[in-house]
């Protein structure tokens, strides 16, 4: 059975708001402070501090709801949001949604019961695509994905701007025929969007295609797509994840990179730079994400009535090996 604050007070044989005046460090009686401690600790009463907070607004939690932890994007980001929360002397709930809905209206409706502060928010797609307004009750700063009509503020990358400059870059390595790979989310579609846009406007023949939230479906996609009689000259994927089941897939078909096919995409994991001659990538600013996000968030604390406001970061163009043009290709993957 749940304890509370009356079952106290009738202990302590004193009202419930002296019970809550005693938990709140408030001044009263010497006496009756006393028999509210012993009634405590008689009754094993635990106070609901997220609770009290919420009256007082003054919580101590945040929710942290990310759309896939296997990303280290979302786990440099979750570090980075952790690090200053915790630095102000606040906790972090962590969930995971797995681009499934389902699961975040779940965990958004957890973030209501457990009465967090706030929640930094990655949304999946079908919830951006409905267009719906968020209306919690706590404050909400979304990361990675936005959606404008929401009237939330957001922390994003400019998505489409570093997908043109990766193409840009693959153009003037000589490369012509370019196939991208691009995950089912709004960040997947911006960078698609960035990089049609930009293979058109510099005479490229290009092709997309969007990876379901699935481990294997890059790395089929590829297997797929290098069948055909015409083989690209490079590949691009659009996240991390993606980006090792692409490199998967062309080590099983025996393929050189970029010997054979050049290769680059986004996030720039540690493991990248010890593959062959390196992978080439856009480097996303995660810690600046994150340690912006939770900002935001604080700020949002402090005037709940400003207006939303909209941060969009600039990643960095990191070249390596893996984009190299075939005819100087002198390091391969499989080396």
């Amino acid at each position: 059975m749940t304890i509370g604050i009356k079952d106290v007070a009738r202990v302590a044989e004193v009202s419930p708001a002296t019970v809550s005046r005693v938990l709140s460090g408030r001044s009263v009686d010497p006496a009756m402070h006393e028999r509210v401690l012993a009634a405590v600790k008689s009754t094993g009463y635990r106070p609901n501090l997220a609770a009290r907070r919420l009256r007082s607004q003054h919580t101590n939690t945040i929710g942290l709801i990310v759309a896939d932890i296997r990303n280290p994007f979302f786990t440099a980001v979750s570090r980075a949001v952790e690090g200053l929360a915790t630095a102000r002397g606040m906790r972090v709930i962590l969930c995971n949604t797995d681009e499934d809905p389902a699961r975040e209206a779940a965990y958004l409706e957890l973030m209501h019961e457990e009465r967090v502060t706030g929640v930094i928010f990655a949304p999946c797609r079908q919830w951006i695509e409905k267009g719906e307004r968020l209306e919690p009750g706590y404050p909400v700063v979304l990361i990675d994905r936005n959606l404008p009509s929401a009237g939330l503020d957001s922390v994003l990358l400019d998505n489409g701007s570093m997908a043109a400059e990766l193409v840009a870059h693959l153009h003037a390595q000589g490369h012509r025929r370019v196939a991208g790979l691009f995950g089912a989310s709004s960040t997947g579609s911006e960078r698609r969007a960035g990089f049609e846009q930009a293979a058109r406007a510099l005479g490229m023949d290009a092709s997309t295609l969007e990876m379901p939230h699935d481990a294997g479906a890059a790395e089929r996609a590829v297997k797929e797509l290098l069948a055909g009689p015409i083989r690209p000259d490079a590949l691009v994927a659009s996240n991390g994840v993606m980006l090792l089941s692409v490199l998967r897939a062309l080590r099983g078909l025996q393929l050189d990179v970029p010997g054979d096919i050049a290769l680059a995409g986004f996030d720039n994991n540690d493991w990248m730079e010890f593959v062959g001659g390196g992978l080439s990538v856009i480097e996303q600013p995660v810690e600046e994400i994150g340690r912006t996000a939770m900002t935001m968030l604080l700020d949002r604390l402090e005037h709940p009535d400003a207006p939303a406001r909209r941060v969009v970061l600039a990643g960095r163009l990191i070249t390596r090996g893996s984009s190299g043009p075939r005819a100087c290709a002198d390091q391969t993957i499989g080396a």
